[in-house]
C-alpha cells in the first residue's frame, strides 16, 4: 500500500481524460453545498421594525406613538414597545401639536404585531412568524439547528463514508439539500421550519467533505493540490456569490427556499459518471473492483495498463518488471482487513494527539469563520453587497491558499494566515479611536474583509494539512470528525451577534482571540509537506515521525508493519 501512488501513477499519470472528468464532476458536485451554506442569513434575516398601530391615524400620529430610546449613541425608535393607543385613536388633528405630551402616557408590548420594513425583503421566516422581542431568540437558535444539523451529518456521513463508499454518500447529501430545501417553502409553522432545517444541515457540510476526501484519493500530484486546495473551493464560492444574487432578485423566503435545491437536481446525472475510489476499495480488499475501475481509467486515458495490478501475498511475486513492463502491488487480503471506525480515532497514542488538537483548531477556525459572516448584518450597507464582498473576498483568499500548499510547510501556511486575520480583527476596536478612521464604515469593511482573508485562507490549508494528517482506512472518518467540530463552532457563530449588546466591538475581539489560540495549536502538529499520504494507521505513525509511540490502551499495538524508508514524495 506504501507504493500505492507509484503504481498507479506509473501507468494512468496524473491529469489525462479520466482525471479531468473526476475533476470538473466533484467541482459541479460541490455547488449545491456552497449555494445553501449561508442561507440562514438571508431566510432569517430581521428587518427593522416597529409596533403596528391599530388606529386609523395620520402616519405623523403613527411615528409619534413609537418611543425612542438611545442604541449605540443613537436615537431610534423602538422595536418592542409603544404608547398606549386609547389616546391617539381619539385624536382629529392631523399632525401632533406642542401641547401634547406623548412621554407621559403609558407604553406596552406590541400587541397588535409589527409592522418590518420591506426596503430589502418582501418576507423572512422571522417577519411571517414574528421572530422578534420576546421571541427573537429563536432566530439564532433556528440558526444553530441548521448547524447541528450540519454537525450530525458529518458524525455519521464519515463514518458511512468509510463503511459503504465515498459516491452513495455524497450523492445522498446532495439529495438531501434539493428534498429539504423544496420542503422548508411548505412549513406551516416555525417548529415545523426547524424541524426541516436541521434535516438541509444534514447534507450541507458532508456533501463538501465527501468530495474533498473522494477527490483527494482519486486524483494524485500536482493535481490533487489544485483540486483539494483552489478548484474545488473555487465552485464553491460561486455557489455562495449566487445565492446573494438570487437572494436579491427574491426577496421572498419561500420562494427563495425551493431554488435552493434547483442546484442539487442538476447533480443527479453525477451517479452515471463519477467512479468510486479505487483507493478506498484497496482499502476494504475489494481488489478486483479496484483494479476494474482502474483499467477503465487508464483505457479512458489511452495508456497501457498492468494485467494484474494488486497481487494478493498467497500469489504474489517479487516486484519486479510486470506484465507489459509494468509493476503489480502486493496488497494484504481481505482476510487480514481490519475495519477501523470512529474510536480508533482515541484509541492510538499519536492518532489520539493529532486528533484532539485538530478538533480544537477547527472548532476554533470555524467559530471566527462562520462569526465574521453572521455578524455582517450588523454592518452599515446593503445586506446583499455585504454578503457579496464577504463572499468574493474568498476567491483571492482560496488563491492564496494554493499557492501557499504548492511551496510551503502546512503549519507555516495555517499559522501565518491565522495571524493576519486575528491582527485584521483586534485592529477594528483601535481603529475606533483614530480621529482619521472613527466611525467610518469603510475602514471597519475593510479590516472585516482582510480578516475574512485570513481565516478562509488558514482554513483552506487546514483541509488539506487534516487529509495528509491521516490515513485511507480512517480518512474520511476523520476529516468527517473535524468537520463535525467545525459546526460545533458555527453552531455557536449566530450568538456571537448577541454580545454586541455589552459593547459593539466584542464580537470581533473574540474572533481575533480565537484565531490567535488557533495558531498556538498548530505548532503541537507534525509537518506533512511533501510526504505520501500514508494507507494504513501504522504507517501514519512512520510518515509523520511522531514520537508519541503507537500504543492502544497503554498496550503495545499488534501486527506492526516495517515500512521502508519512503523514497518518493509528492508536492501534496
Amino acid at each position: 500500500m506504501q507504493d500505492y501512488e507509484d503504481l498507479v501513477v506509473s501507468f494512468l499519470g496524473t491529469w489525462g481524460p479520466y482525471q479531468r472528468r473526476v475533476f470538473f464532476l466533484l467541482c459541479f458536485a460541490v455547488f449545491p453545498t456552497g449555494y445553501n451554506l449561508l442561507c440562514p442569513l438571508f431566510l432569517l434575516a430581521t428587518p427593522p421594525h416597529t409596533c403596528r398601530i391599530p388606529a386609523n391615524v395620520s402616519q405623523s400620529w403613527i411615528q409619534a406613538s413609537i418611543p425612542v430610546q438611545l442604541v449605540e449613541g443613537r436615537w431610534e425608535q423602538s422595536a418592542c414597545r409603544r404608547f398606549e393607543p386609547d389616546f391617539i385613536q381619539n385624536q382629529s388633528t392631523p399632525v401632533p401639536g406642542p401641547e401634547v405630551l406623548l412621554s407621559e402616557l403609558k407604553q406596552e408590548v406590541c400587541k397588535d404585531g409589527w409592522t418590518f420594513s420591506k426596503e430589502h425583503y418582501q418576507s423572512t421566516v422571522v417577519t411571517e412568524f414574528s421572530l422578534v422581542c420576546e421571541d427573537q431568540w429563536k432566530a439564532p437558535f433556528t440558526s444553530v439547528v441548521y448547524f447541528l444539523g450540519g454537525l450530525f451529518g458529518c458524525f455519521i456521513s464519515g463514518q458511512i463514508s468509510d463503511r459503504l463508499g465515498r459516491k452513495p454518500v455524497l450523492l445522498g447529501s446532495i439529495a438531501l439539500l434539493s428534498i429539504f430545501s423544496g420542503a422548508l417553502a411548505l412549513a406551516p409553522s416555525w417548529e415545523v421550519f426547524t424541524v426541516l432545517f436541521f434535516m438541509l444541515g444534514m447534507g450541507q457540510i458532508s456533501c463538501y467533505v465527501v468530495a474533498f476526501v473522494l477527490g483527494s484519493e482519486i486524483l494524485m500530484g500536482p493535481t490533487r493540490v489544485l483540486f483539494c486546495s483552489l478548484s474545488l473551493p473555487f465552485f464553491y464560492v460561486l455557489g455562495m456569490l449566487l445565492l446573494s444574487g438570487t437572494a436579491y432578485l427574491l426577496p421572498t423566503w419561500r420562494i427563495l427556499a425551493p431554488i435552493l435545491g434547483l442546484p442539487g437536481l442538476a447533480c443527479v446525472p453525477l451517479w452515471w459518471f463519477l467512479p468510486e475510489s479505487p483507493r478506498w476499495l484497496v482499502s476494504r480488499g475489494r481488489l478486483r473492483e479496484a483494479e476494474v475501475l482502474l483499467k477503465s481509467a487508464a483505457l479512458e486515458n489511452h495508456v497501457e495498463v498492468p494485467q494484474v495490478i494488486f497481487d494478493p501475498p498467497e500469489v504474489s511475486t517479487p516486484c519486479g518488471p510486470g506484465p507489459n513492463h509494468l509493476k503489480s502491488l502486493q496488497v494484504e487480503t481481505p482476510a487480514s482487513h481490519k475495519s477501523v471506525g470512529f474510536l480508533d480515532l482515541l484509541k492510538t497514542r499519536n492518532v489520539r494527539y493529532v486528533t484532539l488538537i485538530l478538533w480544537l483548531v477547527w472548532f476554533s477556525l470555524n467559530v471566527s469563520y462562520f462569526g465574521v459572516s453572521f455578524n455582517m448584518s450588523s454592518l452599515y450597507g446593503n445586506p446583499f453587497l455585504n454578503y457579496f464582498l464577504v463572499s468574493v473576498v474568498e476567491l483571492p483568499a482560496y488563491t492564496a491558499s494554493w499557492l501557499a500548499v504548492r511551496r510551503l510547510h502546512r503549519r507555516l501556511s495555517i499559522i501565518s494566515f491565522s495571524l493576519l486575520g486575528a491582527l485584521a480583527l483586534l485592529l477594528i476596536q483601535i481603529t475606533v479611536n483614530i480621529p482619521l478612521s472613527a466611525g467610518d464604515p469603510n475602514v471597519t469593511l475593510f479590516l472585516v474583509l482582510v480578516g475574512k482573508f485570513g481565516v478562509l485562507a488558514g482554513l483552506s490549508v487546514l483541509y488539506t494539512f487534516s487529509g495528509e494528517l491521516y490515513p485511507t482506512v480512517i480518512r474520511n472518518t476523520a476529516v468527517a470528525s473535524c468537520a463535525t467540530f467545525s459546526r460545533m463552532g458555527s453552531s455557536v457563530s449566530p450568538y456571537l451577534l448577541q454580545l454586541a449588546v455589552f459593547n459593539q466591538y466584542l464580537p470581533w475581539i473574540i474572533v481575533g482571540c480565537l484565531m490567535v489560540l488557533s495558531v498556538l495549536l498548530c505548532v503541537l502538529l507534525p509537518e506533512t509537506f511533501r510526504r505520501p499520504l500514508p494507507d494504513t494507521i501504522e504507517q501514519m505513525a512512520t510518515t509523520q515521525g511522531c514520537t508519541c509511540g503507537a500504543k492502544h490502551d497503554g498496550k503495545e499495538a499488534e501486527d506492526q508493519t516495517s515500512v521502508p524508508e519512503i523514497i518518493y514524495t509528492s508536492h501534496f
